[in-house]
């Protein structure tokens, strides 16, 4: 078994009349260099109830597509995503393949952590209108307080 996974052979078909060392050398690198395929990732429904496995899916919200793509990614999960427009606000459903429910539901336990820990978590924005009403709140005092003295040392 340990020699079947660490040995890989490669089929490379050449239409040539005559084979030399050069050609081949450029038929390997051309080999080499080819994009690689995404096997993992967003992908069409059509395209992954095409491969043959089970798909099952679940719902999403809109907010929460990116999300799920950055933890989908992390986790090597081919998906797709499907808009379903019959709903009031329109629901989105994303489809997987059956065999990765494992991987799928501890993608999805981390998923759901996260956005409960961003829930929970006050925006930067509303702390520094916080900090700024107090601050203008005390520089008000500070001048009340000048003006007094003034008027004060003035009579």
């Amino acid at each position: 078994m340990q020699e079947e996974v660490t040995q890989k052979t490669i089929a490379l078909v050449i239409k040539t009349a005559k084979l030399d060392a050069n050609l081949l050398k450029a038929a390997m690198k051309l080999y080499l260099n080819r994009p690689k395929q995404n096997l993992h990732g967003k992908t069409s429904v059509k395209k992954l109830v095409g491969e043959g496995a089970g798909v099952s899916s679940i719902e999403i919200t809109e907010k929460n597509i990116k999300a799920f793509e950055r933890v989908a990614q992390k986790y090597q999960i081919t998906f797709a995503v499907k808009k379903d427009k019959t709903t009031e606000p329109p629901k989105y459903l994303v489809f997987f393949k059956g065999k990765d429910t494992d991987v799928v539901a501890q993608a999805f336990k981390e998923f759901v952590y996260g956005n409960e820990k961003k829930k929970g978590r006050v925006s930067i924005r509303k702390k520094l209108k916080q900090w700024k009403a107090t601050l203008s709140q005390d520089k008000n005092r500070e001048r009340n307080r000048e003006r007094n003295k003034d008027r004060g040392q003035s009579r």
